[in-house]
């Protein structure tokens, strides 16, 4: 297996397990994948949140508006890692509940940043946002 495998085999279940915590309102997963250590970022579908000391509590909060996970999904469009740095870029396919309402099927566009700290990979930035028939294609492509 490939440096690039081994990360992906890493950090791929963990971030299914975060995403599902967050939708079933649980923020445990995702607080234990995120590097608590500088620089940390989020660039987030909701907020933007620099430092630990803003991200653990927007992810607390996020996680309290959530009522229900039914599914999620990563759709892998490039990964790599070299050394102590790696990133996933993906379709983060998910099924969950909000503020009480029906669960409802979304997508977001997600790139993930990860550092190798010790013997574990954590997050050290994502960028999210909503993907839609609209946003799937770059402007001007066919």
């Amino acid at each position: 297996m490939g440096q690039v495998e081994e990360f992906l085999s890493a950090v791929l279940p963990r971030m299914v397990d975060e995403v599902v915590g967050i939708h079933g309102g649980d923020p445990t997963a995702r607080i234990a994948l995120w590097s608590h250590d500088e620089p940390v970022t989020l660039f987030g579908a909701e907020m933007t949140r620099r430092g630990w000391d803003q991200l653990e509590p927007a992810f607390r909060w996020l996680a309290g508006t959530f009522s229900g996970s039914e599914a999620c999904r990563y759709e892998v469009l490039s990964a790599g890692a070299s050394g102590d740095l790696g990133y996933v870029v993906a379709i983060e396919h998910s099924v969950a509940a909000r503020h009480g309402r029906p669960p409802v099927e979304y997508a977001l566009r997600v790139t993930t940043v990860f550092r190798r700290e010790g013997d574990e990979w954590k997050v050290v930035h994502r960028h999210g946002d909503g993907y839609t028939p609209a946003n799937a294609q770059p402007t001007g492509a066919d």
